[in-house]
């Protein structure tokens, strides 16, 4: 049975940092590229970082030089160190794989919430 389990997500203030957490199982983890999605209330899902299986990475403008994707193959376990959080970056943030063909159901996702 496929399961992704976002956890870390928190409230922060602005210029904060959090750190993300995706543990995957059912899929074979080691061969998929894997992405952070997030979404807002009555917005769609996008997508603001994605790591291949070689550990190449790649990051929406909004986040980028902000937040760093990593995995660990050995725990199927995905990672988003955001760091410099703004009140923009509040959403539900989801793993999934980055291929629309391949996507996994969603898991619950983690809130993210940047106030002062």
């Amino acid at each position: 049975q496929v399961q992704l389990v976002e956890s870390g997500g928190g409230t922060v203030q602005p210029g904060g940092s959090l750190r993300l957490s995706c543990a995957a199982s059912g899929i074979f983890f080691s061969i998929n590229s894997m992405g952070w999605y997030r979404q807002a209330p009555g917005k769609q899902r996008e997508l603001v970082a994605s790591i291949t299986t070689r550990g190449s990475t790649n990051y929406a403008d909004s986040v980028k030089g902000r937040f760093t994707i990593s995995r660990d193959n050995a725990k199927n376990t995905v990672y988003l160190q955001m760091n410099s959080l703004k009140f923009e970056d509040t959403d539900v943030y989801y793993c999934n794989k980055v291929i629309p063909a391949r996507l996994s159901p969603w898991g619950q996702g983690t809130q993210v919430t940047v106030s002062s």
